[in-house]
């Protein structure tokens, strides 16, 4: 199956990524039995008799047979509020860092003002970054998929994998929380442990090679430090403002 190729049943087997019509079959007083796939001869979904904190685990090990679950045998559907609360967190992390930085003298309706101003212009920064590094993404497999002569990819499933994949995010607002020494450290392997979410929500949604979906990444990071370098040159300079842009790239 190459990565442009979309089952037309809805669900998938988490092992070999083949189409399956059924999850398990529900026989008399309750008794239920999983399906095995017909391609690996093993259970096509596992994690339905899984505990969610064990699911939870593995999404966090990013093993790819429970990212197959999540985006293709359950019906989740919190993309969109998964996507604005990681953009809360992240626009409050940068504002309060900014506050941090800045010692200022106005009076305090002035200052609560230019506070709550202030946030505003963090949740739009970090919305234009967050859409840039989806923008290259999707440019890169676009490009590909022209010089392959190959069928368009799914790009909604995949939008909807990267959102979700993006939940490490939510861990920013511990790191400011539980502020130590090693902050600088704790940013950065939070930033590595999204990026490596994304990486595997991208091989998995499209089944290709992890060397596409390395440079699909590779894309989005290179379009999204363009858009850094754009807004530190622009009159409301963030890094002028804020050293914590130009140390974390956040």
């Amino acid at each position: 199956m190459s990565e442009e190729d979309f089952p037309s049943s809805p669900y998938r087997c988490i092992e070999c990524n083949q189409e399956a019509s059924e999850l398990y079959r529900d026989y008399n007083h309750g008794v239920l039995k999983l399906t095995i796939c017909k391609s690996c001869q093993k259970v096509v979904d596992k994690y339905i008799e899984y505990d969610p904190v064990i699911i939870l685990i593995n999404a966090i090990l990013c093993k790819a047979q429970v990212y197959r679950h999540i985006l293709f045998n359950t019906k989740i559907n919190i993309h969109g509020k998964l996507c604005m609360f990681c953009l809360l967190c992240e626009a409050y992390l940068r504002w309060w860092q900014l506050q941090d930085s800045n010692q200022n003298i106005a009076p305090d309706d002035l200052i609560r003002y230019a506070k709550e101003w202030d946030f505003y212009r963090m949740f739009a920064i970090a919305s234009l970054e967050q859409s840039a590094f989806f923008a290259g993404i999707f440019t890169f497999l676009w490009i590909k998929r022209l010089m392959t002569a190959k069928k368009k990819p799914h790009f909604i499933l995949l939008l909807k994998a990267l959102l979700l994949s993006s939940y490490g995010k939510l861990l920013l607002i511990p790191a400011v929380i539980w502020e130590h020494d090693y902050t600088i450290l704790c940013l950065r392997l939070i930033k590595v442990f999204v990026l490596t979410s994304n990486f595997q929500a991208i091989r998995v949604t499209l089944n290709i090679s992890r060397m596409l979906s390395l440079l699909a990444i590779l894309s989005g990071l290179l379009l999204e430090s363009c858009m850094v370098f754009f807004f530190q040159r622009m009159e409301w300079d963030v890094g002028s403002d804020c050293a914590f842009y130009r140390e974390q790239d956040f």
